[in-house]
């Protein structure tokens, strides 16, 4: 963190902080108050025009990371920034989304980035403000791939010539074209589920559900984007954006129907894995709820081998004086043997019904 002087004495969150002419870098000033000075005085006093066509193009790039309200408001008041603009971008968790307040363009973009080690999306958010000699980029999320585009339009000095449309493409370009990593993780992970589905893998149902909470919330990132740039592509005869430019972000247009035309065929291929698993799970219930009662069904059948004998055990057992065959040389064997025919016809009837 560094503190700006002047009047405002506002903290200052730049990340960095730049001024272009002709798709050049002049100036890398250290302050807000600083950029509003140089600018102002580069337009005030043209230089010479460039190759292109589109003559002298002083752009000044700001880039912030979760700056506070005090400079959000020095940013607004200096380059006329519209009240519900700023007041969405402090509060930020906004969908994607553009918006024209008079020469400036608002636009919020939710970049993504798979992570490795926990098999999760990280989604993150920018805030763009584009005008006709400016772009303020603020960022909410440690990864957003700003730096990789400020490279990028530095050595590419015709983004730059094309003005703040030409930073604006580059950024959505670049933003988008992050999104085709995130979908190869993606679908590495429903690979490995339909694997661990048929596997008979524990806790698969919790990673479905888990992958598809992952699945939705890049998809909500990713899915107003398209309607919200054929909205913007409207706007290119009123605004002047060069032909060159038209059509690379027709071709980030295509990137974005490409990614959001996948994200839909994983979500159905996750539907169709929910469905598989509730099957599997249903079968794996019956089919051991079919061994428990042919387990029951061998347990009561030795209950019953087992009680019989004991019924006349336990009768010849009670000892009461006037009792018939007690007497009677024969009672002892005719009860074992009574006992062993009970438990044989007992057992014979049992194996005919298979239940033993």
């Amino acid at each position: 963190m560094r503190r700006a002087g002047g009047a405002h004495n506002v903290r200052v969150s730049i990340v960095e902080n730049a001024i272009y002419r002709n798709g050049r870098r002049v100036e890398s000033p250290r302050s807000l108050e600083e950029t509003y000075d140089l600018l102002q005085r580069m337009l005030e006093h043209p230089g010479e025009p460039s190759a292109s066509e589109s003559g002298d193009t002083v752009v000044a790039w700001i880039g912030l990371y979760r700056p506070d309200p005090d400079e959000t408001r020095s940013l607004a008041e200096h380059f006329h920034l519209h009240e519900l603009a700023v007041e969405d971008t402090v509060q930020a968790h906004q969908r994607p989304k553009m918006e024209r307040y008079g020469e400036t363009l608002f636009t919020v973009i939710r970049p993504a980035v798979y992570q490795d080690a926990t098999e999760t999306v990280e989604i993150g958010e920018i805030h763009i403000f584009t005008g006709p000699h400016f772009v303020i980029t603020i960022r909410h999320s440690e990864s957003s791939g700003v730096g990789r585009v400020r490279k990028r339009v530095e050595e590419d000095r015709e983004l730059l010539c094309f003005g703040p449309d030409g930073v604006l493409y580059a950024l959505l370009d670049q933003i988008v074209d992050d999104y085709f990593p995130v979908l190869d993780g993606l679908e590495n992970d429903i690979d490995e589920i339909e694997d661990a589905l048929f596997a008979g893998q524990p806790n698969v149902s919790q990673r479905i559900y888990e992958l598809a909470r992952e699945i939705n919330d890049f998809h909500r990132g990713v899915a107003p984007l398209s309607n919200v740039m054929q909205r913007y592509f409207t706007g290119f005869t009123k605004y002047g954006t060069h032909e060159e430019l038209q059509h690379r972000l027709r071709d980030v247009l295509d990137h974005v129907i490409q990614v959001s035309g996948k994200l839909e065929s994983m979500r159905a291929s996750l539907t169709d894995a929910m469905s598989v698993d509730s099957t599997l799970t249903t079968a794996r219930q019956n089919e051991a709820a079919m061994q428990q009662n042919e387990q029951m069904k061998k347990i009561s059948s030795w209950a019953a081998i087992l009680f019989a004998p004991s019924i006349v055990g336990s009768i010849y057992g009670m000892n009461f004086t006037h009792m018939p065959e007690l007497d009677w040389r024969l009672g002892y064997p005719m009860s074992l043997g009574l006992m062993l025919l009970v438990a044989v016809v007992l057992y014979a009837v049992f194996k005919v019904k298979n239940w033993l």
